[in-house]
C-alpha cells in the first residue's frame, strides 16, 4: 500500500483525480468499474453437506465404515447399527463445531458504517457507506465509524479509537500535517484515518485513498482468508495412532481369518467373526470419549473464565510452550492508575502526600478542580486519565463533590489536542485562579514562577532543568505525565487562549494502566511449567517495557523490539530471534503472524491472546487463540478458539492446567480402551493358534465394546488433577501418545487380563460345555476390564490415588456390572446374548479371576513407588 501520509493535499488531489469539491459525477462509473464496492470480499462458504461429508475422511473411519458394509453384508445388522450410530454422532459434532467457527469475515463486515457523509460535484450528500471510492471526500464528526481508509486534509481536533485495529487503548490525535518518515508503524500514521474506527472527538475532512479489500481491515481479511488452523497434538497424535492401530488389527484379523478357513470353518462364519473382531478391536467410540471428555472439561473451564469454543482446542493448552500476550487488560487493568508525583522539588508515591501541606492539599484539589470526569454510584464517565486523578482524590477520603462545592467552576477552556491544555478558573478565598493541566512539554515554555513550601519564587535555569529530569524519568519508564500549573487573575473575567501563559509551576501527575495483581504470579507459574510469556502489544516501547519488567516477562531491554525491526529481517532470520525476545511493541497484523509462525516452525505451541481486529489472522494462525471476552470485538471472538470472560491473563495459566490434566486423562482413557481391546484380540489368537474353539460369540464382542469400554473410559477422562502440574514440562507438539512405555504398559496389562480370561475358559471347557466355557470367558473379560478403570486412572497405585476420590468410576463400574448381571440371570437376555446358566461357583470364579489382574497390578505399583 501507498505511503498517502508522505503526501500534501494537492498531491493527492492529482493523483485521485479530485479537489475539495468531491469527486465528479461523471467518474463514478469508471471507478466502481475499477475499485468495485467498499465491502470485503468473503471466500465461497461450503454447505453443510460438504462439511458434514468431510468428518468422514479420517481413516479409522473409513475402516470402520468398510467393516459395517461388510457387517450387513454377512446378516450382522446388530454391528453395522453400532457402528453407523456412533460415526453420524461424531460427524454431526464436528459439523457443529466447525460452522461455530467460520464466522469471522462476516463481523469484520459488520464493522463497516452504514452511512456516510461525501461531498461530490461541491454538494454535501450521504451516501451507503459500500459506495463510497477512492477519491471521495468524505466528512467526519464525533460518534461516526470510519468507512474507509483516509488522509486527513483539514482537521478540527480530531480524536480517533483505533484500538481495535492497532491495539493501542487510548484516543489517537489526528493532524492534516505530511508526515516526512518514509516507514512508520500503522498507529504512528497520525494524518491518516482507518475504515472500522471510531470518531470519538472533534471533526475533519478526509480524501479516501483506499476501500473494500484495499484498506487496512480488507488486509486483515486477506490474511484471515490465507491463514489456515493447525492441527492440534491431539489430532495429528491420534491420527497417526489411528492408522498404525487399524493396520495392526487388521492384520490380526485377516491372519484369524485365514487360520479359521484354515481349520475347515465356514468362509461366512469366519468372516462374521473377523469383522466382530475388528469392531471390538478398533475403539470406534474414542473419538465420541474424547469429545464427552473434552466437553465435560470445558464445563470446568467455564466456570473458571475460559469459555472453550473448540473442543480440540482444550487439550492444545496442556502443550502450549509460548504465551503471546496483548498488554492492555490482559496483562494490565486497562485503567489508568497515578503512580508517583513531583512536588517541591520531590518525587512521592501517590500515597505520600501531606494534605496539612498547603501546597500538597493545593495540587490534590486542582486535579480534581481543572476535570470533566465524574465516578457515580460506581459508574465512572469521562476521561480514563481523568478518573485516575478523581480517584486519587477519593484516597485521602476527598469527594468530587466536595472538592467542586468547595470552589466553583466560573469559566472553563475545554482540552483541545492541539493545544494539549485544559484550563479551569475557580475562586479560593478571595482570590481567583485559572488551573491548567496538559502536556510537560507545551507548558514548560510557558512557566515563569514556581510554588514551593517555602513559599512563590521565579522560575531559575535549574528548576526547568530539574522538571525536564523529572519528566524524563517518569517518561523512560512508560509512564504519562500531567503538569499542572495555575495562575493568580485579577478578578472574575471570561478566560481565553491568550491567558495560557505566565503560569506558576505546582507539580507533575504520572499515571499509568497498572499490572493485575495476579499477572507477575502468573507469568511466575508460567515459567515453572516451561512456558515462555511474550508480550505483543501495538503501544509504545517504553511503556510496554515497563509493564513487562514489573510483572516478570522482561529482564533486559534487549528483549524488546519494535515492529519496524522485524520488516526488515527475514523469516529464516526471525526465527533465530524470537528465542531471544520477550516484548514486541508498535506490531501490525503481519508482524503477530509471522512472530506466531516463528515459533511454530521452531516445533512449540502456541496460544495468542488478543481483543482487536488487527489480532484475528493470528489467533487464527496460533494453535489456540484466546480473545477478551469483556474488551475484545466480534471478529477477535469469532477468529478464536477461546475466550476469556475476565480478560485475565492468570486465567490462561488456569485453562493451561486444566488442559494438561485433560490430555493425561484422555491418555488414560485411550490406555485403558487398548489394553482392554489388546485382551479381547489375544484371547482369540491364542484359541485360533492352539486350535480351541472360539472364546467369543460376536455378540459378546460388541457388549464390551459398548458397555466396558464407553462407561469407565468417561470416568477415567473426567478424573481430578494428580500432583502440580504447572510444575511439569509441556509436552512436545510432535510427541505420540504411542510412546514405548505407553505401549509396553497396554501389552503387560492387556495379557494379565488374557491369562484370567483364559483360565475362565479352560474351566468352562473342563466341564465339556463349550457355552458355558465362552460365557465364563465372556464374563470374565468384561468384568475384568471394568475393574481394569482403577489402574487406568494414573501411574500410582490406587492407594496413593485415592479409591474414593472419582465417583465416577464406580457409577461406571455398577452400571456395567448390573447390566453383565442382567445377561447372566434374566432369561430373555440370556438366551439374546448367547449365555449359559452359571452357578454361584461359576460367579465366585468370574470375580475372583476379574479381579485378579488388578490386584497384581496394584501390588507391583506400591512394591516399585
Amino acid at each position: 500500500m501507498k505511503n498517502y501520509f508522505n503526501k500534501t493535499s494537492n498531491e493527492l488531489f492529482n493523483e485521485f483525480n479530485t479537489s475539495n469539491d468531491g469527486l465528479d459525477s461523471s467518474s463514478l462509473d469508471s471507478l466502481r468499474n475499477k475499485h468495485g464496492f467498499n465491502e470485503l470480499i468473503e471466500s465461497e462458504r461450503k454447505s453443510l453437506i460438504v462439511i458434514f461429508l468431510e468428518q468422514f475422511k479420517d481413516f479409522i473411519v473409513g475402516v470402520l465404515l468398510a467393516a459395517s458394509i461388510v457387517s450387513f453384508a454377512v446378516g450382522n445388522k446388530e454391528s453395522t447399527i453400532v457402528i453407523l450410530i456412533v460415526l453420524i454422532v461424531n460427524a454431526l459434532l464436528g459439523t457443529i463445531q466447525h460452522v461455530k467457527a467460520e464466522a469471522s469475515l462476516k463481523s469484520l463486515k459488520a464493522l463497516s458504517a452504514p452511512n456516510s457523509k461525501v461531498i461530490r460535484n461541491g454538494v454535501k450528500i450521504e451516501i451507503p457507506s459500500k459506495e463510497v471510492l477512492p477519491g471521495d471526500i468524505v466528512l467526519l464528526e464525533a460518534g461516526d465509524f470510519v468507512a474507509a481508509d483516509g488522509r486527513v486534509i483539514e482537521n478540527f481536533s480530531l480524536q480517533v479509537n483505533e484500538s481495535s485495529l492497532t491495539g493501542e487503548s487510548l484516543n489517537i490525535d489526528k493532524h492534516s500535517e505530511v508526515i516526512t518518515d518514509e516507514d512508520i508503524p500503522l498507529a504512528d500514521r497520525k494524518n491518516m484515518v482507518f475504515s472500522g474506527s471510531l470518531v470519538t472527538y472533534g471533526r475533519a475532512t478526509v480524501l479516501i485513498t483506499g476501500t473494500g479489500m484495499d484498506t487496512e481491515i480488507g488486509k486483515i481479511a486477506q490474511l484471515l482468508k490465507n491463514t489456515q488452523e493447525k492441527k492440534t497434538p491431539l489430532q495429528i497424535s491420534l491420527d497417526d495412532f489411528g492408522k498404525k492401530l487399524t493396520i495392526g488389527i487388521l492384520a490380526i484379523c485377516l491372519v484369524i481369518f485365514l487360520v479359521d478357513i484354515y481349520r475347515g470353518l465356514p468362509i461366512i462364519d469366519s468372516l462374521m467373526f473377523s469383522v466382530a473382531l475388528a469392531v471390538a478391536a478398533v475403539p470406534e467410540a474414542l473419538s465420541s470419549i474424547v469429545t464427552i471428555v473434552l466437553a465435560l472439561g470445558t464445563q470446568k473451564m467455564a466456570h473458571e473464565g475460559a469459555i472453550v469454543k473448540k473442543l480440540k482446542s482444550v487439550e492444545s493448552l496442556g502443550s502450549v510452550s509460548i504465551i503471546c500476550s496483548d498488554k492492555t487488560g490482559t496483562l494490565t487493568q486497562n485503567k489508568m492508575k497515578v503512580k508517583e508525583l513531583y512536588i517541591d522539588n520531590s518525587t512521592l508515591k501517590s500515597n505520600e502526600l501531606n494534605l496539612s501541606n498547603d501546597l500538597h492539599s493545593f495540587f490534590l484539589n486542582s486535579l480534581t478542580l481543572c476535570n470533566d470526569s465524574s465516578i457515580k454510584s460506581g459508574n465512572e464517565i469521562g476521561d480514563p486519565t481523568e478518573i485516575a486523578l478523581v480517584k486519587l482524590a477519593s484516597e485521602y477520603s476527598k469527594t468530587e463533590e466536595e472538592i467542586r462545592d468547595s470552589y466553583k467552576r466560573l469559566s472553563e477552556i475545554p482540552f483541545d489536542s492541539d493545544r494539549k491544555l485544559m484550563s479551569t478558573t475557580h475562586k479560593f478565598n478571595s482570590s481567583y485562579r485559572l488551573i491548567t493541566k496538559g502536556a510537560v512539554d507545551v507548558l514548560l515554555n510557558r512557566i515563569n514562577h514556581i510554588e514551593t513550601s517555602e513559599g512563590l519564587r521565579d522560575l531559575t535555569p535549574e528548576d526547568r532543568t530539574i522538571i525536564e529530569t523529572a519528566n524524563e524519568n517518569f517518561s523512560k519508564r512508560g509512564l504519562r505525565v500531567l503538569a499542572l500549573v495555575y495562575k493568580n487573575l485579577p478578578a472574575e473575567t471570561d478566560i481565553s487562549l491568550k491567558d495560557e501563559f505566565d503560569y506558576t509551576f505546582v507539580g507533575l501527575v504520572a499515571m499509568i494502566d497498572p499490572p493485575r495483581e495476579e499477572s507477575a504470579k502468573a507469568v511466575e507459574d508460567c515459567k515453572a511449567a516451561g512456558i515462555k510469556p511474550v508480550m505483543i502489544t501495538g503501544d509504545h516501547k517504553i511503556t510496554a517495557s515497563a509493564i513487562a519488567k514489573e510483572i516478570g516477562i522482561l529482564q533486559n531491554d534487549s528483549e524488546a523490539i519494535e515492529g519496524i525491526e522485524i520488516d526488515k529481517i527475514s523469516d529464516e532470520q526471525l526465527k533465530e530471534l524470537v528465542p531471544k525476545i520477550s516484548v514486541y511493541a508498535r506490531v501490525t497484523p503481519e508482524h503477530k503472524i509471522r512472530i506466531v509462525r516463528a515459533w511454530q516452525d521452531l516445533g512449540m505451541i502456541v496460544a495468542m491472546t488478543g481483543d482487536g481486529v488487527n489480532d484475528a489472522p493470528a489467533l487464527k494462525q496460533a494453535d489456540i487463540g484466546i480473545a477478551m471476552g469483556i474488551t475484545g470485538t466480534e471478529v477477535s471472538k469469532d477468529a478464536s478458539s477461546m475466550i476469556l470472560t475476565d480478560d485475565n491473563f492468570a486465567t490462561i495459566v488456569k485453562a493451561i492446567a486444566n488442559g494438561r490434566n485433560i490430555y493425561a486423562n484422555i491418555k488414560n482413557s485411550i490406555k485403558f480402551l487398548l489394553s482392554g481391546n489388546t485382551a479381547g484380540i489375544l484371547s482369540v489368537l491364542y484359541s485360533s493358534v492352539m486350535g480351541l474353539p472360539l472364546p467369543f460369540e460376536p455378540v459378546h464382542l460388541l457388549f464390551i465394546n459398548l458397555v466396558t469400554d464407553s462407561l469407565p473410559a468417561i470416568a477415567i477422562g473426567v478424573d481430578k488433577p494428580k500432583g502440580d502440574l504447572l510444575k511439569e514440562k509441556p509436552r512436545k507438539a510432535n510427541a505420540s501418545i504411542l510412546t514405548k512405555d505407553f505401549m509396553k504398559s497396554i501389552l503387560s496389562e492387556g495379557v494379565l487380563i488374557t491369562i484370567a480370561t483364559m483360565i475362565a475358559y479352560y474351566i468352562g471347557l473342563n466341564t465339556g460345555d463349550r457355552h458355558l466355557a465362552s460365557t465364563l470367558a465372556f464374563s470374565t473379560l468384561c468384568l475384568a476390564r471394568l475393574f481394569h478403570s482403577f489402574n487406568c486412572r494414573g501411574k500410582e497405585s490406587i492407594l496413593k490415588i485415592g479409591l474414593f476420590t472419582n465417583q465416577y468410576i464406580w457409577y461406571a463400574i455398577l452400571t456395567g456390572l448390573a447390566l453383565l448381571l442382567a445377561i447372566l440371570f434374566i432369561t430373555p437376555l440370556s438366551s439374546l446374548f448367547l449365555v449359559s446358566t452359571i452357578t454361584l461357583t461359576n460367579l465366585a470364579q468370574i470375580f475372583g479371576l476379574a479381579l485378579a489382574p488388578t490386584i497384581l497390578i496394584q501390588c507391583y505399583r506400591i512394591i516399585k513407588n
